[in-house]
């Protein structure tokens, strides 16, 4: 198996969407002498995740996300198997990471069963603009401090552990 992935996704030129890059940025410069995770920046969704995702058995997505529920800029820890499926498709734009997962699995990909997300919620998802807004700007210690408890976990979990 691959070691542990933490996949961040977004859009570095829209507003908040830039969260993911952020935090990939970041985490690289952070990790990039350990071999515990790789830390991969990707701005696609839907099927093209099938690639990074196979072979891990652990993934970590950073994304944001709006609810509409809670305030920008807060934080939300999920396994993404609480996730619906897409049931209506009348594009590829319309595949959600449940959808693609259980594609993955029907073509023989092998996709992982362990995978969590750490997603902020966005206040703006439309701006083009290089800048995340504070609300979400503030959220990224905690979020940072989010993936290194879940890669210090899985890390734990990789270890033979003595009788």
């Amino acid at each position: 198996m691959k070691p542990l992935l933490i996949l961040c996704l977004g859009n570095e030129i829209i507003s908040d969407d830039g969260f993911g890059p952020e935090i990939a940025r970041r985490l690289k410069k952070e990790l990039e002498s350990s071999r515990c995770a790789d830390v991969v920046f990707a701005p696609v969704a839907g099927f093209f995740l099938l690639d990074l995702l196979s072979g891990r058995r652990s993934v970590l997505i950073v994304d944001t996300i709006r609810t509409g529920k809670t305030e920008p800029g807060t934080l939300h820890s999920f396994p993404a198997g609480i996730l619906t499926p897409s049931y209506h498709l009348t594009t590829s734009h319309q595949i959600n990471l449940p959808t693609a997962l259980e594609l993955g699995r029907r073509l023989g990909y092998d996709m992982p069963n362990d995978i969590d997300i750490v997603a902020v919620e966005a206040l703006d998802l439309e701006t083009l603009a290089e800048a995340l807004t504070p609300p979400v700007q503030a959220a990224l210690p905690g979020a940072l401090q989010a993936v290194r408890g879940w890669i210090a976990k899985h890390s734990e979990e990789e270890k033979p552990h003595e009788d």
